[in-house]
């Protein structure tokens, strides 16, 4: 159904019908080989390749309109498609074929005294709602673990990226016609009717789950109005601590990476907070560093006399995900008050340490609980590819179900299978 089609009919009932469709498809889709998963993958790539150049022209209209609209410079940036963004979003796709189908995967048998044989299943959740923002790639990525790990699934983009993942989902449309399967398999709100959402985040009958990725506020409302279950984050408040037993060249460049390479992905680091026996030693380096790149540091009152041009921290910086150019510094006492403010300020979401202090290295793993901790290493690691896992869906700062970067596995579920010889119980 095209977009002028739904301005005829009401959003629900459109909505409705996505629904139905998805469900239909979902069980045939559980059934599906891995050859014949990997094929249709394989098909997608192909048909994204094809296409590259109606996909650049798409997005450069979602680039006008951006400029037009003033977003920021990070969301921009999240927006932007180029032919390497192009090729690496179809390597994706083949990267998640060449992964373990975990589909029917079984745990080792559990011989029960009764006779019974007990095992575990993994099997797909069946239907996957997903609602994001602004990164196109999103699209394919969710499209593709979605479908690998034998789930129908429901993409609801947002509006700012609107052609740009029309074009893609057409790509989408395209290789699963091509591989001999149904286009309900993955399935793509062509409205930006913000009601769509509302529709999707209730549809209890036909989506088992809902995968929001975006700013606080769209997670948070889509939290509070659900109805199906959800996998969220709210925030992406990172921090890096920079231990007084730390290598300062070490510290350094990963500081420095943690921040500068990319801002407005969740992984960027938002808050560093320095041991103050470490302190003069190496902020006025980094800071000189971040300056250089054009990041704006705003510091607490004891890191200031080592950096210049910093501005006053607010409480509020220390809760804020700034996604953009800017960088919260606070100096602390030891290991003790870094992982309190952690505790304090901190969204679950990826921390990490610096220091060659293997005792305090186990300190910080242990006490630190957030879904990925980091040692001596940049949290811009928090990702699904870096570790191992392909695309990422998400990354899940819940402890139910799933947590930390959200593959193939965690959009499955697993079911007891039970075996006997005719036992019947007492």
């Amino acid at each position: 159904m095209n977009i002028k089609a739904i301005e005829r009919v009401n959003v629900a009932e459109y909505m409705t019908q996505l629904g139905k469709h998805a469900k239909l498809v979902s069980s045939n889709l559980a059934r599906l080989s891995s050859a014949d998963k990997n094929q249709a993958l394989e098909s997608i790539a192909q048909s994204i390749e094809r296409q590259s150049d109606h996909i650049l022209r798409e997005n450069s209209r979602d680039m006008v309109a951006a400029e037009q609209n003033d977003l920021t410079p990070a969301l921009k940036d999240r927006l932007y498609l180029d032919e390497s963004r192009i090729q690496s979003t179809v390597l994706g796709c083949r990267q998640v074929a060449n992964l373990p189908d975990p589909v029917g995967e079984m745990t080792e048998t559990i011989q029960r005294p009764s006779g019974l044989q007990i095992r575990q299943m993994r099997v797909p959740l069946g239907v996957v709602g997903i609602i994001y923002e602004s990164r196109p790639n999103v699209t394919v990525d969710a499209a593709v673990l979605c479908f690998k790990s034998g789930n129908a699934c429901i993409l609801r983009g947002g509006s700012e990226a609107f052609y740009s993942n029309m074009a893609l989902a057409s790509c989408i449309r395209q290789g699963l016609m091509d591989a001999g399967l149904s286009e309900y398999c993955i399935q793509f709100v062509e409205t930006t009717d913000r009601a769509a959402v509302d529709c999707l985040i209730t549809m209890d009958e036909d989506i088992d789950i809902i995968v929001p990725r975006g700013g606080k506020g769209l997670i948070q409302r889509i939290s509070q109005h659900a109805t199906v279950p959800v996998i969220k984050h709210l925030d992406g408040i990172c921090h890096v601590y920079i231990d007084n037993e730390a290598d300062i060249q070490k510290a350094i460049r990963v500081a420095y990476n943690a921040k500068a390479r990319r801002y407005g992905i969740c992984g960027a680091m938002e808050t560093l907070l320095v041991a103050e026996e470490i302190a003069p030693k190496i902020l006025p380096e980094l800071s000189s560093l971040y300056r250089d790149k054009g990041i704006q540091i705003r510091a607490c009152q004891r890191s200031r006399q080592f950096i210049d041009g910093s501005v006053p921290a607010s409480e509020q910086d220390w809760t804020t995900e700034y996604l953009d150019a800017i960088l919260s510094v606070r100096i602390v006492d030891d290991l003790d008050e870094a992982i309190s403010h952690i505790e304090t300020y901190g969204s679950g979401h990826t921390d990490a340490i610096i220091t060659e202090n293997l005792t305090s290295q186990n300190e910080f793993m242990r006490r630190v609980d957030s879904s990925s901790v980091m040692i001596n290493t940049s949290t811009q690691f928090a990702d699904g590819f870096e570790y191992g896992l392909g695309a990422e869906i998400g990354i899940s700062t819940d402890k139910l179900h799933v947590r930390g970067p959200v593959g193939l596995e965690g959009l499955t579920c697993q079911k007891y299978i039970v075996i006997s010889d005719g036992l019947a119980r007492d």
